[in-house]
C-alpha cells in the first residue's frame, strides 16, 4: 500500500512539473523573468541577503520598508549645501566640455545652493515615503529656483525626501528656505573668483566660526576625488544645530580639495 502511495505521489509531482513547463513554453516573452522576480520577492531570506550585499534601503522587504518609511517619523534634518561650481565642472567633464543644465548654463553665477533638506534617523534615513508623491504645484517649484536652481532638483527632492517630512509641500519648502536662512556662508566663500585649494577641516572651521551654535560634530564636508562637493549641516526639527555622528563619519578624508571659481570669476 505504501509503495502504491509513493508511486502515486511521484506520478502527481511529475505531472505538475510537466504542466509548469508547458505553461512556461506558451508564456509571452518576459513572463519567465517576471515569474523569477515574483518568486524572488516572496523569498524573504534571499531578498534580505541581497539587501546586505548591495546596501540599498529601497530593496528591503515591504514590511520593513513600511516600518521605516513613515512620513513624519524621523529624528533630525540634514541641510545639504552643494558647491555649484564643482557640480557644473564635473558635468562639463562628463559631457565633453559642454552642459545644458540650467544651473550651469544660466545667467546667474551660483555658489552654494541647496541640494536638499533630508529627514534622517540616527542611523539611516527614510526615502520616498509616498509613492506616487503628492503633486507638486509649479508655483512652489518656481518660488524655490533662487536657492535650488533647477526644476528637476525641486521635484526630485520633494519625491525622495520631502514626502518623508510629514509636511505639506508648501510647508516643507518653507522649511527648506528657513533652514537655508539659518546658515551663514563664511565670507571667504561668498565671492570665489579663482580656484581655491582648501582642506575639509578648514571649510568646517570657517562654517563653525560663521554660525554660533554649530559644531564640527554637527556637520560634514564632502568631496569627490579632487573637488569640494557639499557642506552638510545637521538640524533638529525646529532647525537648531545639533550633533550627528553618522553624518560626521561620512566626511571627506582628503587633505586638500579644490573649490572651482563661481562662473564669471
Amino acid at each position: 500500500m505504501l509503495t502504491i502511495a509513493k508511486r502515486f505521489g511521484f506520478t502527481l509531482s511529475f505531472a505538475l512539473i510537466m504542466a509548469v513547463a508547458a505553461l512556461a513554453q506558451d508564456a509571452p516573452p518576459g513572463a519567465s523573468e517576471r515569474f523569477a522576480q515574483d518568486r524572488f520577492a516572496q523569498d524573504r531570506f534571499a531578498q534580505e541577503r541581497f539587501n546586505r550585499e548591495v546596501g540599498q534601503e529601497r530593496f528591503q522587504p515591504e514590511s520593513r520598508r513600511d516600518q521605516r518609511n513613515q512620513a513624519g517619523q524621523f529624528d533630525f534634518y540634514v541641510l545639504a549645501l552643494s558647491w555649484s561650481p564643482s557640480f557644473c565642472e564635473s558635468s562639463r567633464e562628463r559631457n565633453g566640455g559642454r552642459t545644458t543644465l540650467q544651473q550651469c548654463a544660466g545667467a546667474r553665477p551660483y555658489s552654494f545652493v541647496v541640494h536638499g533638506l533630508w529627514p534622517q534617523y540616527e542611523r539611516g534615513f527614510p526615502r520616498e515615503c509616498q509613492v506616487p508623491a503628492p503633486r507638486l504645484a509649479r508655483t512652489i517649484v518656481d518660488s524655490m529656483l533662487d536657492i535650488m536652481p533647477a526644476p528637476r532638483l525641486v521635484f526630485n527632492q520633494w519625491d525622495r525626501h520631502g514626502t518623508c517630512s510629514g509636511l505639506s509641500s508648501q510647508r516643507y519648502f518653507d522649511t527648506v528656505r528657513k533652514a537655508r536662512e539659518r546658515v551663514n556662508i563664511p565670507p571667504q566663500y561668498q565671492n570665489v573668483t579663482s580656484y581655491l585649494a582648501v582642506s575639509p577641516d578648514e571649510v568646517e572651521k570657517a562654517f563653525v566660526e560663521a554660525n554660533p551654535g554649530l559644531t564640527a560634530e554637527g556637520m560634514a564636508v564632502t568631496c569627490d576625488s579632487r573637488r569640494l562637493s557639499e557642506v552638510r549641516i545637521c538640524m533638529t526639527k525646529d532647525l537648531q544645530f545639533r550633533a550627528c555622528p553618522e553624518i560626521d563619519r561620512r566626511a571627506c578624508r582628503s587633505d586638500k580639495v579644490m573649490m572651482p571659481p563661481v562662473r564669471g570669476g
